[in-house]
């Protein structure tokens, strides 16, 4: 009860004047605010519609990475329970929105025991799951006090976390102490989860449910598939960077050039996907390629008759391509990894792709694991990643083995949606 008045009576307040004063001038906030607008009211029409069911699961889940950890287990019990799903991020909200496995979807509201009381009684869930590690408390709290149970999967909780910390750990025993049962990814997580749970606590190591996700991804994806016009034109290797925010793009941009200098006659064609390519970033990135001299392209301006020969640099200003890219690439750069975390190293990995990324990895134990193994490497300036593609731009065999490597990562660990689906099933 302690940790519930000093998380409301100052947490709560502070997180409320946070958001709305970001999203004064952060136009994602703003989205965000403006979606939870009608969430009650969206909610409730989407429930009025929902399959008759008698048992309902919700889902929770930050953003894209968390939500394609859950869509296997999604699809796995739909037939058997309606699902719900909440989000809390604006660039997941149009997937969660038209995927055809939900009953409803919705942004979950700001954390409040109001907010959390009237959630639970719209939604009645059997189970409540939540993906990684977005775990909200008061909605934690109000579920333990109707008994409804909570799963955590894909769970993950790097040693680096603040949770942890000396003077955060009290307040979230309190939190994860009501979660029934925590599926880590590995055992380093598991360890570390157990550090705020009590000893008798359920704590099990499933794996990670986004190799399912990926894997099967990457089956049903041709690698040699033409899919735009011109591609028979790339002579050159093909470096694809995806999820790329504007401090990768500086690290990896260096970088590109270094190639033009050093290999002037088979430097790669870059094929660059920002994370979010609105207009004001394709923007800001062409104004960076203008500076630098390059040659560019937009991919909504390719014709049948484009001669991408003479194009350095493919600007991806379409979403949805980036995995059926990943396919062309002979190497590939994962973005955000200069950022604050790493994107989803998986994706080019299990299409057998050598991986690149920067120093922030820690929310990616695979990202290790593909370093250790060689599958992948870890850079941290722009003279180091120009290396490290020469390397495999140079030697076919070093760069093949890195990326079965890769693919035979993602192999090993399938199984994690089945494992994970024993403990959910024990509830629905």
């Amino acid at each position: 009860m302690f940790w519930q008045i000093v998380y409301n009576l100052f947490a709560v307040p502070a997180m409320f004047v946070g958001f709305y004063s970001a999203g004064c001038c952060n136009p994602k906030i703003q989205e965000g605010i403006k979606g939870r607008k009608r969430v009650f009211a969206e909610l409730s029409d989407q429930l009025q519609t929902a399959r008759p069911l008698e048992k309902t699961v919700w889902f929770h889940f930050t953003s894209v990475g968390e939500f394609e950890q859950a869509k296997p287990l999604i699809e796995a019990i739909y037939t058997e329970t309606r699902i719900v799903l909440t989000f809390f991020s604006p660039s997941v909200a149009p997937n969660a929105k038209s995927y055809p496995y939900a009953d409803a979807a919705v942004y979950l509201p700001l954390d409040t025991p109001r907010n959390a009381e009237r959630l639970i009684r719209l939604i009645e869930p059997t189970l409540i799951v939540f993906s990684k590690f977005d775990i909200w408390p008061n909605l934690v709290w109000k579920t333990s006090k109707y008994g409804i149970p909570i799963i955590v999967v894909a769970g993950t909780l790097h040693a680096e976390s603040k949770r942890l910390s000396r003077f955060a750990k009290p307040f979230f025993r309190s939190v994860h102490r009501h979660i029934r049962v925590h599926c880590a990814i590995s055992e380093g997580d598991a360890a570390r989860f157990q550090e705020l749970c009590s000893p008798t606590h359920e704590i099990i190591v499933t794996g990670d449910t986004r190799y399912e996700q990926v894997y099967r991804r990457a089956t049903t994806v041709e690698p040699d598939t033409d899919f735009f016009p011109g591609q028979a034109t790339l002579k050159r290797p093909i470096l694809i960077a995806g999820s790329t925010y504007t401090e990768d793009e500086k690290v990896l941009l260096s970088a590109y050039q270094l190639l033009r200098q050093n290999t002037p006659t088979d430097f790669p064609h870059l094929i660059l996907v920002p994370h979010e390519p609105t207009p004001e970033r394709i923007n800001e990135i062409r104004g960076h390629l203008d500076r630098e001299g390059l040659i560019y392209l937009h991919f909504s301006e390719l014709k049948s008759e484009t001669d991408l020969s003479v194009v350095d640099i493919l600007i991806v200003d379409r979403v949805g391509l980036l995995a059926k890219l990943y396919g062309l690439a002979d190497i590939a750069f994962v973005g955000g990894s200069f950022r604050g975390s790493v994107h989803n190293v998986m994706e080019p990995a299990a299409m057998a792709k050598p991986v690149l990324f920067g120093p922030t990895i820690q929310n990616a134990y695979e990202a290790s694991l593909l370093v250790e193994r060689g599958g992948g490497k870890l850079v941290h300036t722009a003279r180091q990643l120009a290396d490290a593609i020469t390397v495999w731009l140079n030697d076919i065999t070093a760069r093949e083995i890195a990326g079965s490597i890769g693919k035979q990562l993602i192999e090993e660990n399938l199984g994690a949606v089945d494992r994970t689906l024993e403990y959910l099933r024990e509830y629905v």
